[in-house]
């Protein structure tokens, strides 16, 4: 596929990097030309420096035979008259664009082809905030991904001792929670792989991905760990686009602390929440956290523009008694640096806004793509379609399926019925399937099971 990504910064490098190791024809269009030095250096792509939304440029990066354009750049207005452009003058069938302004994406009918011709709108806030909101409704959760409109869950946990199924082989978890179907889609030990069969055990440490019907997941996820008592008190630093939204979800349900640095800014989020206590003051400064008791906070969560601010802080934050601490870290290798420190979980935007991406990108009729452990594996939801003749799933039990090797498959949604995903679980037309893939270099080959064959009409 011919993609050209208007934008080098953090989300542009991201997607290019995922991109471009899938042997797709990338070129990155940006006003620094450091930054595309540094980027073509790194990776097999072509650069053009110039303004994302000018005709000329987008020519010279090969607009005129793009199958899509992907405006990523810092400004949403660039984006939008980029999409414009495209759509215009050189007719690119798919244009994605990010747009963080809530004031725009407050007007979804500004969006369509008669008005600004943009097919995708992503907004990494929005996604970060629904993703963050998640993790605080599944405590002991690293990672929780929605399939199917809501009706699968995909959760990922570390297993403690005590767990109920910690020591015992994945087989007995039929027997501790019988009339409850769920699947172990993936075990990884000491950073390495396992694919999970009936008779392995699971032990302290291992990171488990669990999937089963979303009403079903809080019940599994109790078999890995004690019991965790729902959060109450939430404590966030940073009173920007996501420390807004996280408070306006949440303030209703929670008790709702913010910390916000800038004066003026703390009194405007003070003006527009309705229920959360909004503090003026630095989320690292240990006398500001030990006055607002954060020993009795259950969630401490740093959602600052500032990646150091927020390891900083919830490392402080940890140390001082909060329960559970989440960090916003934009930079991969902060991302890596912070895993088995006291930062719980870390938060990468670029993952959250990559799958969204992926999504719009992956060949075969694929309708949600998830990057998991930091974008190395992927959960990957595939409708099927075709008949026994002309596809290489439909009428076939997933014994029978030619899966890559570090794949498989975890549920199938039917209508409104989720299957847990058994050896003998044959696939039907139209069927929603929810596989895991321990290497997302086998990305292409899955692709290529859910195309149909040029005999079905």
């Amino acid at each position: 596929m011919k993609i050209i990504i208007l934008g080098a910064g953090q989300v542009g490098s991201s997607v290019a990097n995922n991109l471009a190791s899938e042997s797709n024809d990338i070129t990155v269009v940006d006003v620094n030309a450091q930054l595309l030095s540094e980027m073509q250096d790194r990776l097999d792509l072509r650069t053009v420096q110039g303004h994302a939304s000018h005709p000329d440029v987008l020519r010279r990066a090969g607009a005129d035979d793009a199958d899509m354009i992907i405006a990523v750049t810092n400004s949403d207005e660039t984006n939008m008259v980029a999409c414009q452009v495209a759509y215009t003058l050189f007719h690119t069938p798919t244009k994605i664009a990010r747009v963080r302004e809530l004031g725009y994406l407050n007007y979804p009918h500004l969006f369509t082809h008669d008005a600004l011709p943009v097919d995708v709108l992503i907004s990494p806030e929005q996604l970060v905030t629904d993703y963050i909101q998640r993790l605080i409704e599944h405590p002991g959760a690293l990672q929780v991904l929605d399939f199917a409109g809501g009706r699968v869950r995909l959760v990922g946990v570390r297993a403690v001792t005590g767990g109920p199924l910690v020591g015992n082989q994945l087989s007995a978890l039929a027997e501790h929670m019988p009339g409850t179907e769920a699947r172990v889609a993936a075990i990884y030990r000491q950073g390495q792989a396992i694919h999970p069969e009936g008779d392995t055990i699971i032990e302290a440490d291992d990171e488990v991905f669990l999937i089963a019907a979303a009403s079903n997941i809080k019940a599994v996820m109790n078999e890995l760990r004690r019991q965790e008592k729902p959060f109450k008190r939430l404590t966030f630093a940073g009173g920007g686009s996501i420390g807004r939204r996280l408070c306006a979800a949440l303030e209703d349900k929670y008790r709702v602390k913010l910390i916000e640095h800038n004066a003026a800014n703390a009194k405007r989020v003070a003006e527009e929440l309705e229920k959360t206590i909004v503090l003026r003051g630095d989320a690292a400064d240990e006398e500001l956290l030990l006055e607002e008791n954060i020993e009795d906070t259950d969630v401490f969560c740093a959602v600052t523009n500032d990646d150091e601010a927020n390891i900083l802080s919830a490392m402080l934050a940890k140390r001082l008694g909060a329960r559970k601490v989440m960090a916003l870290i934009n930079r991969g290798a902060y991302v890596d640096l912070v895993q088995n420190t006291s930062v719980d979980i870390a938060i990468s935007p670029q993952q959250a806004t990559m799958g969204s991406l992926l999504t719009h990108i992956r060949r075969g009729d694929v309708v949600n793509v998830h990057a998991l452990r930091r974008g190395a594996a992927e959960a990957i939801e595939a409708i099927a379609h075709g008949d026994k003749s002309s596809s290489k799933v439909v009428g076939r039990s997933i014994e029978e399926i030619k899966l890559p090797k570090g794949t498989s498959i975890g549920a199938v949604v039917r209508g409104e019925e989720v299957l847990i995903a058994h050896h003998d679980t044959v696939i039907e037309p139209e069927d929603h399937v929810i596989l895991f893939l321990v290497d997302k270099r086998q990305i292409p080959e899955v692709e290529k099971l859910f195309q149909v064959g040029v005999t079905f009409l």
